[in-house]
């Protein structure tokens, strides 16, 4: 019998509560592989996560059984307790309740995963409101 494999890769993008820019490159930097140890003891395979100062960007690998809103909820609360019990971040920790989710083909993961890597890069030029503008239009206008 065939060895079975599936390949379910999610980009998922939340915003600190009302977009305070609490997220400065060293917090991201402990915070990205807080959640992506703690995330792995629990079966979630966090493959990148970055953004800028008031949001982030992950990237996901799931198992067909995980369910996505679960898992976001889990990495979301498990990773805001740990700012909040930390104090690495100046004023109470929460993020937005939304977020915005897409699937990613097995053959772009390198392009996603190197655009999270250039989050800082990407937004000294667009804000997070006009990157999430960008992903509704090619949602909208698939090419």
């Amino acid at each position: 019998m065939s060895s079975l494999r599936t390949y379910i890769f999610i980009h998922a993008v939340w915003a600190v509560s009302g977009q305070r820019g609490l997220l400065v490159r060293s917090v991201r930097t402990v915070l990205s592989a807080h959640m992506q140890k703690t995330s792995e003891e629990k079966g979630v395979r966090i493959l990148k996560a970055n953004g800028g100062t008031d949001h982030l960007h992950v990237l996901l690998h799931l198992h067909p059984a995980q369910n996505l809103s679960q898992v976001v909820r889990q990495i979301r609360s498990e990773s805001a307790e740990w700012l909040n019990n930390t104090r690495i971040v100046a004023e109470p920790f929460e993020w937005e309740e939304d977020y915005v989710a897409y699937s990613v083909s097995p053959n772009v993961i390198r392009q996603v995963s190197d655009y999270i890597d250039r989050q800082e890069e990407y937004h000294l030029h667009k804000t997070y409101a006009e990157e999430l503008a960008v992903f509704a239009s090619m949602q909208s206008n698939p090419s």
